[in-house]
């Protein structure tokens, strides 16, 4: 608990440290800025029980209850842990608790609440200075969805008798297009999230992107890995997922690919967790591993390397779940807070700097899970060492990756670095842990606080001496008193 409490008040000198550098979480950061918490409102937190209609707790498969009002009472777990966006998913009519097979997008899900309760979560995220974003599923909405019965050709049916919305149709684009403006004319919400955008138009991607932010300037982003298509401010970097999870889910990997994602992550939505699968957890669980010893690992990469990151809520409890709805339990917010505490330091760090969101990648060792790599600008370097192997591991850093007489601050094992005779920078950590390093100028002794430490000192050794022969001189004079 003390180790605990020195690195959040260490941690915190390091960001105000830094204020001149910081971007506070607010409008004016950009979306390469962010870090997005992806949560379905129907299984974090059931507040209201007015609108527990047939809500069934025991089916994994029911609506579980969780509301806006929830979401809005513990939205400070969210902000707490340093995220800057709050997805919320699907909030529309919908005959499923995840929102996608849509009944009605002009109608709110009732067991998520009412339209004052959704205006109400969106005005407290934006008082936590943090941004609100929904989902938009269009291919596989209810079969029962009101546009289908006066407007069947709008639509083509699925395999598991779901419909997709037909975006080649210009009735359909317009309808589609209309509500969107509608939407986010009536609510205050800063981005939106197409849902299996693979599957849709990019000419109607393109058009809707621009009418919409003719609207409003909101994001725009695609739940899918695929290629960046005009329209669409990010999408999930192509194969991010599964290199994270086959680097992490135990020691001693292939840490190759990771080189590879990391140098092309820039601007793209990285991610490991899923809502649409399996979570990371049971591919830990598969190879006989501790969950939290992994987690710990990957979440370092993830929030230290380029992209926009996004974590799945739960993540940071290690949910567990093989596929849909097991991957989708009710969060438990009386957690363990050691992965909540590692998502929360390296989100201040991420937050506080611009060379940790943005600045240039430079991998300076990579070998089965032995993976170091360097982000920087002008003004600040960090120097991230991940020991995801069964072994001690060491590297040496030559002057001219560092720089001359600099010390490399371990923020996490409080290690401090200082160049050796030779020169170099030596890096040595324990199997299984990270560390990130805030490279700065050397200090050295700071022979003037030592001095106000040692004169501290003697002041207060007097002090003592002083009470002492006072308290020494009381007890003299009440015995003489006694003796006559």
């Amino acid at each position: 608990m003390k180790t605990k409490w020195i690195l959040s008040i260490f941690i915190g000198m390091l960001i105000f440290s830094m204020a001149n550098l910081a971007t506070a979480a607010d409008d004016s950061l950009e979306l390469q800025d962010e870090s997005i918490y992806d949560v379905l409102v129907d299984r974090f937190f059931n507040k209201q029980i007015q609108n527990d209609y047939e809500v069934n707790g025991a089916d994994p498969a029911a609506f579980s209850g969780g509301d806006f009002d929830g979401l809005t009472g513990e939205i400070n777990h969210v902000k707490e842990m340093g995220f800057t966006v709050l997805s919320i998913g699907a909030v529309f009519s919908s005959a499923t608790y995840d929102g996608k097979q849509v009944l009605d997008y002009n109608k709110l899900e009732r067991h998520f609440g009412t339209e004052e309760e959704l205006k109400a979560l969106i005005d407290k995220t934006h008082e936590l200075d943090m941004k609100l974003m929904v989902d938009i599923p269009t291919q596989q909405v209810s079969a029962k969805h009101v546009w289908a019965t006066e407007n069947p050709e709008w639509f083509t049916e699925n395999e598991d008798g779901t419909l997709a919305l037909d975006l080649e149709n210009p009735e359909a684009q317009a309808a589609l297009t209309e509500f969107a403006a509608g939407f986010i004319s009536n609510y205050e919400v800063d981005g939106l999230r197409l849902q299996q955008t693979n599957s849709i138009s990019p000419a109607f991607i393109e058009q809707f992107s621009k009418e919409i932010k003719d609207v409003r300037d909101v994001y725009l982003l695609s739940d899918q890995a695929m290629d960046p298509l005009p329209g669409l401010d990010a999408v999930v970097l192509p194969g991010v997922e599964e290199t994270l999870r086959e680097a992490y889910k135990n020691f001693d990997q292939n840490s190759a690919p990771l080189t590879d994602i990391m140098e092309k992550s820039e601007g793209s939505l990285i991610q490991v967790d899923s809502l649409a699968d399996s979570r990371f957890t049971a591919d830990v669980v598969e190879e006989k591993g501790f969950p939290p010893t992994r987690w710990n690992l990957l979440f370092t990469q993830l929030l230290t390397m380029p992209g926009i990151p996004v974590v799945q809520y739960g993540s940071e409890i290690a949910m567990n779940g093989k596929s849909v709805p097991e991957s989708h339990q009710i969060l438990d917010l009386g957690v363990q807070q050691e992965l909540v505490d590692h998502i929360a330091n390296l989100n201040s760090l991420r937050n506080s700097s611009e060379a940790l969101r943005t600045g240039e990648l430079e991998i300076l060792k990579e070998e089965d899970g032995w993976i170091v790599y360097k982000r920087s600008n002008d003004e600040e370097t960090w120097i991230m060492a991940i020991n995801n192997t069964s072994a001690t591991q060491s590297i040496s850093l030559p002057a001219d990756v560092v720089g001359v007489d600099k010390e490399l601050r371990g923020l996490f094992a409080n290690d401090i670095v200082r160049q050796g005779s030779n020169g170099d920078y030596l890096i040595t950590l324990d199997r299984e842990v990270a560390e990130t390093f805030h490279v700065i100028e050397e200090r050295g002794f700071n022979k003037a606080y030592i001095a106000a430490l040692i004169a501290l000192y003697v002041v207060f050794l007097l002090f003592l001496r002083i009470v002492w022969k006072k308290g020494k001189q009381r007890k003299a004079d009440e015995a003489a008193k006694v003796s006559q």
